[in-house]
């Protein structure tokens, strides 16, 4: 069962909402008390306002749900409304033009189940970003996005191929001791155990 609270611009379309959702197998529509244990947040407005953002971070900040996921149906998102939504839980986007009941409650289903609903072009800005984070900010200090530095990508996936420290060295050119304080500094930094942890948190990352 998916709880799910529903929290709109206006009363009327709020009502109308909750009344639609309660038709539905397998959703629990929670009253306003009950907001804060929502696995799911349906959020409606016809555009995302500054006040928007800040019911937004109301709610996220008020969650007591571990994973709680917001869905907005809206007319139009801003990019940096977009990057500050995420931020608070967004995890699924429907044009309210486009949008059905069955298509919203599709997009809660696969938000409530770790999922995203995001329409292509919301995909585009939000990897653009990605992309424009990874390269103006984080390769000019010599970090991936996984919080792995390059170096430390570049040992591991030696590690990751059957390499020992000795031929890490030779293939890197560093000193052995140079390769084996990268590994301490990393595995401290990250909380990993041993060489093993720390090639299976690199894989587990999409860094290797």
């Amino acid at each position: 069962m998916i709880s799910i609270a529903v929290v709109a611009g206006d009363p009327i379309t709020g009502e109308g909402a909750v009344w639609c959702l309660r038709r539905y197998p397998g959703l629990n529509v929670l009253s306003q008390e009950e907001h804060r244990h929502a696995d799911v947040v349906l959020m409606i407005t016809p555009e995302v306002t500054e006040e928007t953002m800040l019911l937004m971070e109301s709610v996220a900040a008020r969650s007591t749900s571990p994973g709680m996921g917001i869905v907005l149906v809206t007319g139009h998102i801003g990019e940096a409304h977009l990057l500050r939504a995420v931020h608070h839980g967004l995890r699924g986007v429907m044009w309210r033009q486009d949008s059905t009941y069955d298509r919203i409650v599709e997009a809660v289903r696969a938000v409530a189940e770790g999922g995203a609903a995001l329409p292509p072009p919301v995909q585009g800005e939000l990897l653009d970003h990605l992309l424009a984070v990874q390269r103006d900010v984080l390769a000019p200090l010599g970090l991936t996005t996984s919080g792995l530095e390059v170096r430390e990508v570049d040992v591991l996936r030696l590690l990751a191929e059957g390499l020992d420290t000795t031929e890490i060295a030779r293939k890197l050119n560093y000193s052995e001791r140079t390769i084996k304080n990268i590994l301490s500094v990393m595995m401290n930094r990250l909380g990993l155990r041993n060489r093993t942890h720390a090639v299976a948190y690199a894989l587990r990352s999409g860094t290797l």
